[in-house]
């Protein structure tokens, strides 16, 4: 294991280009890990209750396998996969969080879909418990919202069906190291 210089600054207004130097070797080592840490987020999922037919855990891997069965991309296969990863640490606002965690890997467009995909998915059930389920037309004028009704529609909101075949996460886990192992996104 490469012992690395730690910065010595106990304020950052004290800190010298150094310190800063240091930290370029920290951040690439903690970047080699994300893979892992995001992963693990998603398998946090298993335990969540939910009074869905599944749970976000096996929603997440059947979205992914629609995705994936349908001929979609990595990127789409990616944020199929990881786009509840939110909802380990909130509820509410659970499409920001996983977009927010995502972010420099993936397209304005991936993104744009997995920080809308919650008021999106509104619209097959928010009928249901006194909410409108048409929320998502306040959108319509953005560039990405036709793609974001058509992946809810083809992936999201058909993945909670315990019969069928979905791919285990290991089956997944190249994708999810080659989408994170690209130079970010410009932001």
């Amino acid at each position: 294991m490469t012992t690395t210089k730690k910065a010595t600054y106990t304020r950052m207004d004290q800190s010298t280009p150094e310190d800063w130097a240091s930290d370029d070797s920290y951040r690439e080592q903690n970047l080699k890990h994300l893979p892992d840490s995001v992963m693990a987020m998603l398998k946090q999922l298993r335990e969540k209750a939910t009074g869905e037919s599944m749970n976000g855990y096996d929603h997440s891997l059947q979205t992914a396998t629609r995705a994936y069965d349908d001929g979609a991309d990595d990127e789409t296969i990616f944020i199929a996969l990881l786009h509840d990863i939110g909802q380990v640490v909130s509820e509410e606002n659970h499409s920001e969080v996983a977009a927010a965690i995502l972010r420099p890997y993936i397209s304005d467009r991936s993104h744009w879909i997995v920080q809308h995909h919650g008021i999106f998915q509104g619209y097959y059930f928010w009928h249901h418990i006194g909410k409108d389920r048409n929320a998502r037309d306040a959108y319509r004028d953005n560039p990405y919202f036709d793609a974001c009704v058509q992946w809810c529609d083809k992936y999201d909101q058909r993945a909670f069906d315990p019969n069928y075949p979905t791919k285990p996460l290991e089956f997944f886990e190249p994708i999810v190291r080659r989408v994170f192992g690209r130079e970010p996104w410009p932001t």
